[in-house]
Formats: C-alpha cells, structure tokens, sequence
C-alpha cells in the first residue's frame, strides 16, 4: 500500500523525478571518454559533476538524517507544509542556475567530486544517491520538516530547516546538471 504524500512534498519528488529524467538525458548515448573530458583545464567534466552531486546529496542527508531520527524520537510530527523560510529561501534562489557571478564558490573540500571518476559509476552513484532522498522524503514526510532543524554540513554555525536542505538538494542538482549540459554541448562542439 502506498500512502498518499502531501501536496508540497509530492512536489519535491516530482522535481526529483524532472531531475532523474535530465540527468538520463545528459548521459545519454555520451561515451565514457565524453563523460570524462574536461572542457578545459579546472573545469569539471560531465562524470565529475555527477560524482560531486551523489556526494553533496550524501553528506546532506546524513545531517539532515540525523536531525530526523532525533525529532521523531520527540515526536515533532507535521504542521505545516516543507517550504524553506525566508533567508532559506533566498539560498535555494542562489543555487538555481545559471549560477550567477557572484554565486560561484569552490565547493567545500567533503564534496568535491573525486579526480576523474568513471561516467557510468558516477551516474550510478547519482542515481542512488537519488533513491536515498526519495527514501528520505517518504519516511520522514509526517515529520514537521519546515519546523526541524540541522547543523548545515559544509557551513559551520548554519543551521537549515530539513525543508529548506531538500529544496537545496533540487535546486544545487539543477545548477550542476546545467554546468554538465555546457560541459557535454562544448565537448560535443569539438571536432574529433
């Protein structure tokens, strides 16, 4: 039997789904060498940008988890929808792409992607990391996921709402999977 999510986290898993769906896109018919090549020097490739999402999603989640489990145990259950508040969401606004000049930051050392990963491990590892906010988001939803919070894990002394680290998990997958869709546009431009 499946149980009926609310109306504002069926949302979240819908985008969640739209990302899965731009993410089969992007791969797509690339070769592992497409995957791999990095359009210039520093600049991530198609796989890293993959990797460095499933990580970032993973150690999100491990925070937010943790936060979780402890409001269950209190019995913080739902009183209102999982949007992000204010100052939270004017961070997701600041992940949507295109990441604008300001807003490009070097990604904090536990998330960096790993040094040429494998295109089709690392939408493997993608892909997963996927399931586990989906997994996330289906047993955690009776939780009061705007009211709990958790220490942000790449900002020290930050704290987000639970609902306001899902809506950066969306919005930082769209940012990078637009970088991955420049990246592959651009390899794909280079006569071979």
């Amino acid at each position: 039997m499946t149980l009926q999510l609310p109306a504002d986290l069926q949302l979240l898993l819908d985008q969640l789904s739209a990302i899965d769906g731009d993410a089969d896109a992007l791969v797509a018919g690339l070769s592992e060498v497409a995957g791999t090549t990095r359009p210039a020097p520093g600049a991530w490739s198609v796989a890293e940008c993959l990797d460095h999402l499933a990580t970032a999603n993973r150690v999100y989640l491990e925070a937010m988890d943790r936060a979780a489990q402890h409001a269950r145990v209190e019995g913080r259950l739902r009183r209102r929808p999982a949007k992000p508040g204010l100052l939270g969401g004017l961070f997701v606004h600041s992940l949507e792409p295109p990441p604008r000049r300001w807003s490009r930051l070097r990604a904090p050392r536990p998330i960096e992607p790993r040094q040429s990963p494998p295109l089709t491990e690392s939408s493997d590892r993608f892909v997963a990391s996927h399931r586990e906010v989906r997994e996330f988001v289906e047993r955690n939803g009776d939780l009061d996921l705007a009211g709990i919070r958790f220490p942000n894990p790449l900002v020290a002394g930050v704290r987000f709402s639970l609902a306001t680290g899902l809506h950066v998990i969306l919005a930082h997958e769209r940012r990078h999977l637009f970088q991955a869709w420049r990246v592959r546009r651009s390899i794909e431009r280079v006569p071979g």
